[in-house]
């Protein structure tokens, strides 16, 4: 099955993911990424997940350190942004913790998606939790396949 792919050690029953470090201006972002990468890693794969190194037999650490908003598409009538680029940037690696050795190492990641946004201001401000919830879990299913994968 396409997408299905685990190219990690066989022998690892537990990975920890410790919490993105934040390199942008953009409020607790880091916590929404992290919570989607452990959901994420969770139903994907059958590893038991925490969130200390010390625990594990490989670590999954990143840093995000960018994170874009352009918008792409305008209401004609109100001349107000409907859609957003959003562009995340993280340095990203995966370590075997018994070896050291780096299983998966990207330093530029580049997670971009467009999201819809009302042109409605109170409910715009009502959708930020929800459309940062879905950015995060479309982020996350992008970087665990490029893991799995070793893409």
């Amino acid at each position: 099955m396409a997408g299905r792919g685990n190219a990690l050690p066989q022998e690892w029953k537990v990975i920890a993911i410790p919490a993105l470090k934040n390199r942008t201006s953009s409020y607790r972002v880091e916590q929404r990424f992290t919570q989607a990468l452990v959901r994420e890693m969770i139903s994907r794969t059958k590893y038991r997940v925490v969130p200390e190194a010390k625990d594990a037999d490989a670590v999954l650490e990143g840093e995000i350190t960018s994170l874009q908003t352009t918008p792409v598409l305008f209401d004609p009538v109100t001349t107000r942004a409907t859609m957003m680029l959003v562009s995340v940037s993280l340095r990203v690696r995966m370590v075997d913790r018994a070896s050291g050795k780096v299983v998966y190492q990207n330093a530029k990641f580049v997670f971009r998606n467009e999201y819809e946004i009302s042109t409605d201001i109170p409910s715009f401000f009502q959708e930020e939790g929800p459309s940062l919830d879905r950015m995060s879990r479309d982020l996350a299913r992008t970087l665990v396949s490029a893991v799995l994968e070793k893409f």
